[in-house]
């Protein structure tokens, strides 16, 4: 994993940024494809709060203070969090034939990191 320091001189996973914008991108695919097969109400919650993580990352990015950056970057998790809900949802009820094990797979990936992230900045403040 690239570390940096930021202007507040707070580490950052350029890794996480690039994950969540390029998620954010795959989610908008799917959305338009559940548009197509006119679902609405679940892929209107999954695009809001898929979008969501990449725009926190972003702002812990420019975090004013330590706790600043894992308040952030704690909200992109809870938003990550329930992303994977939708997506299980998705899945699980079977509303739409379109497979999304891959956006699983890929959300699962960014919580452990988001989690690590969180849980290694917590301990530096300690």
């Amino acid at each position: 994993m690239n570390f940096e320091l930021n202007g507040s001189g707070l580490k950052r996973e350029n890794l996480i940024a690039e994950k969540t914008f390029s998620f954010s991108l795959q989610i908008i695919s799917l959305f338009k494809k559940l548009k197509s097969e006119n679902e609405f109400v679940i892929s209107n919650q999954l695009i809001r709060s898929a979008t969501s993580i990449g725009a926190n990352v972003e702002e812990a990015i420019a975090a004013q203070s330590r706790k600043d950056f894992i308040h952030k970057l704690s909200i992109a998790s809870k938003e990550a969090r329930e992303t994977k809900y939708w997506l299980r949802l998705l899945n699980e009820s079977q509303i739409t034939k379109i497979d999304v094990a891959k956006e699983l797979e890929e959300i699962n990936h960014i919580i452990n990191i988001l989690t690590k992230i969180i849980m290694t900045s917590q301990n530096n403040i300690k």
